[in-house]
């Protein structure tokens, strides 16, 4: 329970101080009312530009934050671990496990913390967009098969979309070590059954594969719904 407070007041913090050194714009898209977050399952964040996307917590609220505190499950990357920064992750939810970007027995172990009240906050791209585009290794972004794990086996709940306008307007990963302040954080969200999602993911493949369905619809709807820079002031510079 101490570890659960702790990790709830850090949330609060953290959303707390994003308001107050950053405006948020954000848009609710669906048919569920913005924030019922009572059946929540699972979080995605789509388009991750940042180590410092902890900032979205602004689009939050308590009663989010108390269910991290005392059901989340968060996959770290190890590189991100070994950071200053990493400190900071293995207090966001109840249960950070710390992962290679492997299937291997890392990946395993975010899958065994699983249970029927768990919410898993993933970033199904598995590495940071940099100022080019690109990955570090300047690969093109795209999505990792892990999201079907974590959704197939789920037949109830709701799954949480993020729809990212990027930070690079605030950090550039590899560039800049400290956020720029007074900045706009946008992001579009969107709340849907799991079930109904699933299933039309599935009515839309071709051979039926849950891990390329997801693959192809979650790059459709980033593509699709992350806000652009439009504003000057959120262009990096």
């Amino acid at each position: 329970m101490i570890q659960s407070i702790f990790t709830f007041l850090l949330l609060s913090s953290i959303m707390i101080l994003s308001r107050i050194f950053y405006r948020h714009e954000g848009e609710w898209l669906g048919d569920i009312p913005a924030r019922d977050w009572g059946k929540l399952r699972a979080l995605v964040i789509l388009n991750h530009t940042s180590l410092f996307e902890p900032l979205l917590a602004g689009f939050g609220d308590w009663r989010l934050f108390w269910i991290f505190a005392r059901h989340g499950v968060l996959p770290i990357a190890e590189k991100t671990m070994k950071r200053r920064i990493g400190i900071l992750f293995g207090f966001l939810v109840k249960h950070p496990v710390v992962i290679t970007r492997q299937r291997d027995h890392t990946w395993e172990s975010v899958l065994n913390k699983l249970d029927d009240q768990s919410i898993v906050i993933i970033l199904p791209e598995g590495r940071m967009k940099r100022a080019d585009g690109l990955d570090a290794s300047g690969r093109p972004m795209t999505i990792r098969g892990g999201i079907a794990d974590i959704l197939e086996p789920l037949d109830s709940g709701r799954i949480l979309m993020v729809y990212s306008g990027g930070l690079h307007h605030i950090q550039v990963p590899g560039e800049s070590r400290w956020p720029k302040l007074f900045k706009t954080v946008r992001a579009r969200l969107e709340l849907m059954e799991i079930q109904d999602y699933k299933a039309g993911v599935m009515a839309a493949s071709e051979d039926g594969d849950l891990r390329k369905a997801l693959i192809k619809d979650l790059t459709a709807r980033r593509d699709l719904h992350c806000p652009a820079l439009e504003d000057p002031s959120l262009k990096t510079g």
